[in-house]
């Protein structure tokens, strides 16, 4: 069942300049799920060997070239190291780091202690600076005191403020609502209040029909994107598959979304949910894998433990659309503000955007998806659990959409360009189920 909506409520490191903030406001949610079935490296990136599909999203969505796309990927990463560094070295001064709209890397840096030091560093590394006002501890400290506010004001403010997040390329704090006009705090710029509409709510109820499974047959290859059925008793969920990897153990897995798994208390007992390929006509068909284990709540992602006879069909390092030529997966890569990424899911196949904000806490129903990163990327029921990239390396696992009650995405994408609100694609980080899970790897 699709929840009926999502708030965006902490940390958040920027949004683009303010043509980008809006439209990254957070408009629906829901689980990307099909209901019951019918390590980098820096060195100068090559010219691209990509496939066909992925080269049409690239050039359709973020209107580069497969060059580009390489280049602005490798470098975000380049990015991401320096901003670790500086985050310890130059806490006072350090504010934030991103790729603006043109593909270049820039550092925020505000007065203070090292701010010389810290300039040279980043002019050093090739970066530009951009100087501003406040540091990222600062806005931090704005956040928090805003969510302190929020904490004792009447149910009519609380409930119409969506969420507040870090906005650290326009160097303030972003706050979202339901309507206009609320009484808000003095620190809290109102040209920083965006106005969104209350989420629609759905529903992917559907019927399906499982066929048997076909004695000693092995699969074909299983790639990330591809499809599968999660099945617990007559209840069985449409997701994509993600990342192939191996646990600490040397295990074949695969790496993909928790709310895949329709009976997570089920997890690793002798009735854990099965994984089973899917046939034509939207049946559910042979098994090849259990759920390992799960986790919803904070993060998203489930553990796949790959079944003997599948190991073969699961030992590669693959993104692809079904049916079409794959990405070989390089490395695993950490979310960067203004990164290119694309995402291969099993109904939508690849499309590609930015990231516009990273390490915040969305509320997806009763739930919490916290250190998650967000890129206007439109996504349907049955792309969930599917790989997102950022060049050819992994970056995240595709969590829940602003507008996975649409049909198709050719309608919030023409709305988006409209508006200015364009679909919104909430992920967890593959770098934090790695972190959490000593000994697991990604296959590259």
């Amino acid at each position: 069942m699709l929840l009926p909506r999502m708030r965006f409520s902490s940390p958040a490191v920027g949004t683009g300049p303010r043509s980008l903030v809006r439209r990254t406001a957070i408009a629906a949610s829901a689980l990307l799920i099909t209901g019951t079935l019918a390590a980098s490296a820096h060195a100068e990136p090559a010219t691209p060997d990509l496939p066909a599909e992925l080269i049409t999203a690239i050039t359709r969505d973020l209107k580069i070239s497969p060059k580009d796309y390489l280049q602005r990927a490798d470098l975000a990463q380049q990015v991401a190291a320096f901003a670790a560094t500086a985050q310890r070295q130059y806490p006072e001064v350090f504010a934030g780091a991103w790729l603006d709209e043109t593909g270049k890397a820039v550092i925020g840096l505000a007065p203070g202690t090292g701010a010389e030091d810290a300039r040279k560093a980043a002019q050093d590394a090739g970066f530009s600076v951009k100087d501003v006002s406040k540091s990222e501890s600062v806005l931090r400290s704005e956040k928090n005191a805003f969510q302190k506010w929020l904490e004792d004001q009447p149910a009519d403010v609380s409930k119409a403020v969506l969420g507040v997040a870090i906005d650290t390329v326009n160097n303030s704090i972003a706050v979202r609502a339901a309507e206009a006009g609320l009484p808000l705090p003095g620190f809290v710029d109102p040209a920083r209040v965006i106005v969104m509409p209350v989420p629609p709510t759905g529903s992917e109820e559907l019927d399906v029909q499982q066929a048997a499974a076909i004695a000693g047959e092995a699969p074909g290859v299983k790639a990330a994107g591809d499809g599968y059925a999660s099945v617990a008793g007559r209840m069985s969920l449409r997701c994509s598959l993600g990342f192939n990897g191996t646990d600490g153990a040397g295990n074949v897995v695969n790496i993909t979304a928790g709310h895949c798994n329709p009976n997570i208390p089920a997890t690793g007992g002798a009735n854990s949910p099965s994984v089973h390929e899917i046939l034509a006509g939207d049946r559910v068909g042979p098994q090849i894998g259990t759920f390992q284990k799960s986790v919803l709540g904070n993060q998203d992602y489930s553990i796949v433990s790959v079944n003997d006879n599948a190991r073969d069909a699961f030992s590669n390092n693959l993104v692809r659309v079904p049916n079409a030529a794959p990405i070989a997966v390089t490395g695993v890569a950490i979310p960067v503000v203004g990164a290119p990424v694309c995402k291969s899911g099993s109904r939508t196949g690849f499309s590609c955007g930015v990231v516009n904000a990273i390490d915040q806490t969305v509320q997806v129903g009763d739930r919490l998806l916290t250190q998650s990163f967000s890129a206007n990327i439109c996504a349907l029921p049955g792309d969930s659990g599917g790989p997102i990239v950022t060049g050819t390396l992994a970056l995240g696992i595709s969590s829940a959409s602003s507008v996975a009650d649409y049909p198709i995405c050719e309608i919030p994408n023409l709305i988006g360009l409209l508006t200015g609100n364009a679909p919104q694609l909430f992920a967890q980080p593959v770098s934090v189920v790695l972190s959490d899970n000593p000994g697991l790897r990604v296959r590259t």
